[in-house]
């Protein structure tokens, strides 16, 4: 052999060992990437199926069944994952009219989730029927587009915009409008196909909950409203107001009434008790003339003159006057101040 042919035997021998090498090493990951594809770890939120050439092999969708299970290695087997956890579709208002033709914004929402684990595998009909959650977010999306829009569209406005007490909470037995309408768009969305069938049967598709969460106006149509709206406020405040003032009205001539009455009441019994002490007043003046008359016609005479007569007073009389007998005669003799009898009783009528 000559020098030249031993580098040539050398580079193959070289390049035989660098072939077997690299072939070792494909052969290591393939091993490793067909074992770490033969695991299938089932988490808590997931749920998995695990298919065989394309058909169902296994599906993990209950509790006991999380943890570490295995599987032929892909592309033999492959795994698919769902979330089980609830998702929110929260789709953005819409337009709709009322049955009085009004226009009103509604927004709503729905909580769902795939089915929990049943004989039938809920995840398997929800893969087979959508596929995706973003599938199943379109589908439902449609769903309540279509079923608010027929429930809202059988309603009118002010029945929407009723509302009770603001201050008392909510209550079962005395459930609100929207309340109610929850209720029903919650009902009909667990409805699959005309045919009764459930939506969960149909779609694999468990609705938790759905509500309305708001209704509004839209914006072209707000500031027209709520001038409306005030305007209605202020007629309905115009006759609360017009209410009190009859009701004000009425009770101010009630009192005014009644403070008449007693106004009257007492002035009569003022008119009583001083016509009764007139009466009395002029029984015991009577008692007193009838005791001795000519002392009462002496004691009467001076309290005139005492009451007439003063540094000034010039007095013409009469010469029969009895002022001027009394005043040119004197006392009469048989009037005399201890000659007046007293009275039994001076203050009663004999």
């Amino acid at each position: 052999m000559t020098n030249d042919q031993r580098p040539i035997i050398n580079d193959q021998s070289q390049s035989t060992h660098w072939r077997r090498n690299i072939a070792v090493i494909v052969l290591f990951v393939v091993f490793v990437s067909a074992a770490v594809s033969s695991v299938v770890l089932v988490d808590e939120t997931e749920l998995v199926i695990v298919h065989w050439l394309g058909n169902t092999a296994a599906v993990y969708d209950r509790p006991q069944d999380r943890g570490l299970h295995f599987k032929w290695p892909w592309p033999i087997g492959t795994a698919r994952r769902f979330d089980a956890r609830v998702q929110l579709l929260d789709p953005p208002g819409r337009e709709i009219f009322t049955r009085d033709k009004k226009n009103i914004t509604v927004e709503t929402f729905v909580c769902w989730r795939i089915g929990q684990a049943d004989k039938k595998h809920s995840v398997v009909t929800f893969f087979k029927a959508l596929g995706s959650h973003d599938v199943a977010a379109d589908r439902l999306a449609n769903k309540l587009r279509s079923i608010v829009a027929t429930r809202v569209g059988q309603l009118e406005l002010s029945s929407l915009l009723r509302v009770g007490d603001s201050e008392a909470g909510p209550a079962d037995n005395q459930a609100g409008v929207l309340e109610v309408l929850s209720r029903e768009i919650r009902t009909q969305l667990q409805q699959g196909r005309a045919d009764g069938e459930s939506l969960l049967n149909e779609l694999g598709i468990e609705i938790v909950d759905a509500r309305i969460k708001r209704i509004n106006f839209p914006l072209g149509n707000q500031q027209a409203v709520f001038e409306r709206m005030k305007s209605e406020r202020q007629k309905i405040a115009d006759r609360y107001r017009s209410a009190g003032l009859a009701a004000s009205t009425v009770i101010r001539s009630h009192a005014d009434r009644q403070h008449a009455e007693l106004l009257a009441k007492a002035d009569g019994d003022a008119e009583r008790i001083r016509g009764e002490a007139e009466a009395e007043a002029t029984s015991i003046l009577n008692q007193s003339h009838a005791a001795d008359p000519e002392f009462y016609r002496t004691m009467r005479t001076l309290d005139a003159y005492r009451t007439i007569l003063n540094d000034k007073t010039t007095l013409v009389l009469s010469a029969s006057s009895s002022l001027l007998k009394m005043l040119s005669e004197g006392v009469p003799g048989d009037v005399k101040p201890g000659d007046a009898k007293p009275l039994a009783n001076p203050t009663k009528a004999p």
